[in-house]
């Protein structure tokens, strides 16, 4: 007996744009799309194919608001019957008039109905919609993706959170729910949604003959990537599969990054090869930064870290050739351990580890740093348990401001990951002065685990409702 495939089904109230959302989920222009609320009346149904997974997406239509149609009874019996037999549901709101009584409704008949819901916040390209997306966290739905179903904008992540939670997809299924769902009333650090494993790209960076191809090929258990004592050997970005645990890390040694002043002497070779290696850096989850435990950390490796800390990739710093130094007993490695956290003082979060890629001493430690900061990456926090843990820090310690206003933090999100992005919504519009960004910072990165990733923390002043 064949299985029906997943049902997706679009909810909202009129004229928000699910019409529109249906042809770009579909890739077709089944629905009809209009000014008019209302203009679709049948609850349509079109297959989707999304990384692999197949499922089906139905419009419900006009069925919720009020309506002069001669048939809305009708389109809200068929729109009720789409519903019941729906495996997800696509909450769709309009991000420019903010969250609305219509919007709290469907929300109450959405929990009764007992599905996992998308709140899905569309015209997100209107500048007027950015000071109101955290209304809609209010109700109790997680995730929240913001699109624009008319310029395609967000609808990548959206398909993405959609197969993540349809029922026997390869990419297994998520929890929903909200600071009202009691799967996520629990204590801090615990119900955390991580994605399920999949392949972690990994990307061996760092400046030239520091031991980067010499590392790759301990990895892989073979001669993989050329290796020499002449600096700038690897030239391209070689990667390869590496099976561990029942993980999967696509492993790329990049090219020596060297800066830009001395990649113009080294002509059009070198600077092709920075180009690789900063293109092998965009497509990584987690870079490996290789420093030379006899050099000790330069600026250049600096400079490197930076970019991988600008790119938002999970940071691991590896310091190579550590038996070549190790003798000289654990003072020195303490010694060493601070001098390199001084140099790279932004990089506090990154997990630091001394081995050898030619003894292959500290790899199982590195390959297991690897997977826990890949988890970190994609690590969400649910709605109402970040809220308690905000509320908790803000009273112990208020924020503050760099014009040392009064600041209130009236609610906080978890918008994106990865890498992390928190939004903090206050009272009027300011930044956090940057050392209580700091402190906020690692207060999360202490509560639920965020190591070895940077987070993004985003303050937004809370939109004042327009009066009637």
């Amino acid at each position: 007996m064949q299985r029906r495939p997943a049902t997706v089904v679009l909810v909202g109230r009129p004229n928000v744009g699910k019409s529109t959302l249906f042809n770009r989920l579909t890739g077709t222009r089944r629905a009809i799309v209009g000014p008019v609320p209302g203009t679709t009346r049948d609850a349509i149904g079109q297959p989707a194919v999304w990384r692999g997974s197949s499922f089906q997406v139905t419009d419900t239509g006009g069925m919720f608001g009020a309506s002069e149609d001669p048939l809305h009874e009708l389109v809200v019996a068929q729109g009720r019957k789409a519903l019941g037999s729906a495996d997800l549901v696509v909450f769709m709101v309009d991000g420019r008039d903010g969250k609305v009584s219509a919007d709290d409704e469907i929300a109450g008949v959405l929990r009764r109905l007992g599905r996992p819901v998308i709140v899905a916040i569309n015209k997100m390209d209107d500048r007027r919609a950015r000071d109101r997306v955290y209304e809609f966290y209010q109700l109790s739905f997680e995730p929240v993706v913001e699109v624009s179903a008319e310029h395609g904008t967000g609808i990548g992540d959206l398909l993405d959170e959609i197969v993540l939670r349809l029922p026997g997809s390869a990419l297994g299924r998520a929890p929903s729910g909200g600071p009202d769902d009691p799967d996520s009333q629990q204590p801090l650090a615990e119900g955390l949604q991580e994605p399920p494993a999949a392949e972690v790209g990994v990307a061996i960076i760092g400046r030239p003959n520091v031991g980067k191809s010499s590392l790759v090929n301990r990895l892989l258990k073979e001669e993989r990537v050329l290796v020499s004592d002449l600096p700038g050997t690897t030239r391209d970005a070689v990667d390869a599969v590496l099976t561990w645990q029942k993980r999967e890390f696509r492993i790329v040694d990049t090219a020596g990054i060297r800066r830009p002043g001395r990649v113009a002497g080294g002509g059009h070779v070198e600077a092709i090869s920075v180009l690789i290696a900063r293109r092998a850096l965009a497509r990584a989850d987690v870079a490996v930064i290789v420093v030379d435990a006899t050099e000790g950390p330069t600026e250049q490796d600096a400079a490197i870290a930076g970019e991988a800390d600008k790119a938002g990739r999970g940071i691991i710093i590896a310091v190579n050739k550590w038996d070549l130094v190790e003798a000289q007993g654990p003072e020195f490695a303490r010694s060493f351990d601070d001098g390199l956290r001084r140099r790279m003082k932004f990089l506090d979060y990154a997990p630091v580890l001394h081995l050898s890629a030619l003894t292959g001493a500290g790899l199982q430690r590195l390959l297991e740093q690897i997977d826990k900061v890949a988890q970190a990456r994609r690590r969400r926090v649910p709605t109402g348990e970040l809220n308690r843990f905000v509320e908790a820090v803000t009273a112990a310690h208020p924020p503050a401001s760099p014009g040392r206003r009064q600041v209130r933090v009236m609610y906080a999100a978890q918008v994106s990951a990865p890498p992390p992005v928190f939004v903090f919504f206050t009272n009027v519009a300011t930044t956090f002065h940057f050392s209580y960004e700091r402190f906020l910072t690692n207060q999360l990165r202490e509560a639920f685990g965020f190591v070895g990733t940077p987070i993004r923390i985003e303050v937004r002043a809370r939109s004042r409702r327009r009066r009637p």
